[in-house]
């Protein structure tokens, strides 16, 4: 990890804070980045019983087994990417969650990559937020499909991203939050900038 002053957000340079509101108002979406988590990834056994209990006394919380579930405790999400693969999301700190995984996994069968600095985090809510991720990609986003705490790969807009559907409200709609390699970040944030127009934007604080 660069030191923390080094330390820019895949879309500082769209200065997004100075567009940012407290909440949507009546804006149909809202979006805003949410930079600096920490990323690991992590590929094991799920049949290898030492594996799952020992991710899972790390982690705070058992692995998804079902395909694109999510299962989190606390301040820790994880994503089920593929049969033999989870996105471990934590704040920030990606080194020291994969420090803490690689301890707890040692002499096993496993991959630990810390994969933070590489990709960034699109929350977009609101509405017209399932109008917008329909635009996007082929995802079916019908909440029958695709309910809170799924999470899925897809492309959206053709950059390559992974959603969590977080939660859902009949006042705020649904909110995601949208992985997405920090080279595209730019470029999908202004087409789902774009596609949400006809709805209304606004651009949401960080905090």
């Amino acid at each position: 990890m660069p030191d923390s002053y080094l330390r820019q957000s895949g879309l500082a340079h769209l200065a997004l804070g100075t567009r940012a509101v407290a909440d949507r108002g009546e804006a149909g979406v809202a979006m805003k980045e949410v930079p600096f988590k920490g990323l690991v990834n992590l590929r094991g056994k799920p049949g290898d019983k030492q594996f799952l209990a020992a991710a899972e006394k790390a982690l705070g919380t058992p692995l998804p087994l079902e395909p694109n579930t999510a299962a989190a405790k606390g301040e820790v999400t994880v994503l089920w990417l593929s049969p033999e693969e989870w996105l471990v999301i934590t704040p920030d700190d990606g080194p020291r969650m994969a420090d803490k995984l690689l301890g707890a996994l040692s002499g096993l069968h496993v991959s630990v990559v810390d994969v933070s600095e590489s990709r960034t985090c699109i929350h977009l809510t609101g509405p017209q937020a399932r109008k917008v991720m329909m635009k996007a990609g082929p995802l079916d986003v019908h909440p029958r499909n695709f309910a809170v705490g799924h999470c899925a790969q897809t492309h959206l807009a053709k950059a390559l991203t992974t959603i969590h559907h977080v939660s859902e409200s009949e006042q705020d709609g649904p909110a995601y939050d949208i992985y997405v390699l920090r080279s595209f970040s730019d470029y999908l944030w202004r087409w789902l900038e774009d596609a949400g127009r006809e709805y209304g934007v606004a651009v949401l604080t960080q905090a």
